[in-house]
């Protein structure tokens, strides 16, 4: 891999690992937000997950960042376009998925006058 690739390749990485941040912390946030009360907050944070899934579902439930890191790499193991350990890059959407999903639920059950 050349060196030009190479940067490229780790400018990916670090936005791609900024991003998942963002919302692998809004979805542990929901249920924080909602212990304290904050139901809009956790509004607003369950709206930008699914802003997210929106974009996953339009790519193949993939993120358009692995397709632009792939152009620089020939490796493709489950983490070569983020910086997570592999299991977790493997096992990202179901660990994730699981507890948005859980967070969802319990967004729905303690809304104020839903539920």
């Amino acid at each position: 891999m050349s060196t030009d690739a190479s940067r490229q390749l780790f400018r990916i990485k670090l936005v791609h690992t900024i991003v998942w941040a963002i919302f692998a912390g809004s979805i542990v946030a929901i249920p924080a937000a909602i212990i304290a009360g904050r139901f809009s907050l956790a509004a607003w944070l369950s709206a930008l997950v699914w802003l997210e899934v929106g974009v996953l579902a339009i790519n193949g439930l993939h993120c358009p960042l692995t397709a632009i890191a792939a152009r620089h790499t020939e490796n493709h193991a489950p983490n070569f376009d983020i910086f997570l350990p592999e299991w977790l890059a493997r096992w990202n959407k179901q660990i994730f998925g699981t507890l948005f999903a859980v967070a969802e639920l319990y967004l729905w059950w303690r809304w104020p006058g839903g539920g």
